[in-house]
């Protein structure tokens, strides 16, 4: 089932009681075509909406034969109680595609029902095909409680990088994550085949939050994933040697996925050390250096 086929259009609408719920879906699906260009054309082929969740055109930032990249755009710009986002993208052999977001997410406070928001993402990638998935980076008020999943779905020879970036609480205007409940969900398969699994439930009033041995207080944590390296053990000696030198992020592999994690208090820090990271592994795992969106710089 589809995203947009999960979509229950009889359960959504302005409801302000404890079955609040407002749904919004979106399809996309990209295909290499033989045009008259001397290589193939990764197109938008398929494209289905429903609600405020959308995209205007594809843009080939990198030239007609290079990688497509696509901006989501969800117009309210952020999530309240009720809030259902299912996000499906599909890249079909051969195909190349790069999806980010035009500006940070926010989460905002539950309502006085305490009803939670939810955000799918799901990424399916062909044989020989390659899927980036780049959102800007997500924003947790204070009193906030949804789920978060992300679901990626590999064939063999398939190759991916992405990331997820979040920060709980506004610091800047003393307003940190005190109350609230979020959950993260990944799941990263190769041919039906689990690789990743990973469930993480952050609450600041468990222990784990603000133990040394958990979220040891930090506010802002960032996850990125590659898969499709020829040499992990030779990528991760990049990072290790051109990152920053500082003991607030980590990087490992397991069965053919490489790990980045960050965890600290700054969000632009975080930020910037996935672009950098990126940078150094998009010409390893696709053979072209990292061309950045136009959409981050406006």
């Amino acid at each position: 089932m589809t995203a947009y086929q999960a979509i229950d259009r009889h359960a959504s609408g302005h409801r302000f009681d404890t079955e609040r719920r407002w749904a919004a879906a979106l399809e996309l699906g990209f295909e290499a075509r033989a045009e008259s260009e001397p290589a193939p054309v990764t197109r938008l082929v398929r494209r289905r909406h429903h609600g405020p969740l959308r995209v205007q055109r594809p843009f080939y930032p990198e030239g007609k034969t290079g990688c497509c990249h696509v901006y989501l755009l969800h117009p309210p710009g952020g999530l309240v109680s009720g809030d259902e986002l299912r996000i499906e993208a599909s890249v079909a052999e051969g195909g190349h595609a790069l999806l980010t977001t035009p500006a940070a997410a926010k989460l905002y406070k539950a309502d006085s029902h305490g009803v939670a928001w939810g955000q799918h993402t799901r990424l399916l990638v062909a044989k020989d095909a390659i899927l980036e998935y780049l959102p800007q980076e997500t924003i947790a008020f204070d009193g906030s409680r949804g789920l978060q999943t992300t679901t990626i779905e590999l064939e063999t020879g398939a190759r991916t990088l992405g990331w997820e970036v979040l920060a709980l609480g506004r610091p800047a205007s003393d307003l940190p994550f005190a109350t609230g409940e979020l959950e993260q969900r990944f799941h990263l398969s190769l041919n039906g085949q689990p690789l990743w699994l990973e469930r993480q439930l952050l609450n600041p009033k468990h222990r784990r939050f603000n133990g040394p041995w958990g979220q040891g207080g930090a506010t802002v944590q960032a996850t990125l994933w590659a898969v499709g390296l020829d040499d992990e053990a030779a990528a991760i000696d990049v990072l290790r040697a051109q990152l920053p030198d500082h003991n607030r992020w980590a990087v490992t592999r397991r069965r053919g996925v490489l790990l980045l994690r960050y965890l600290g208090t700054e969000r632009n820090e975080a930020w910037a050390l996935c672009e950098q990271a990126w940078h150094l592994l998009r010409p390893l795992l696709a053979g072209v250096p990292a061309h950045t969106p136009r959409i981050w710089l406006t």
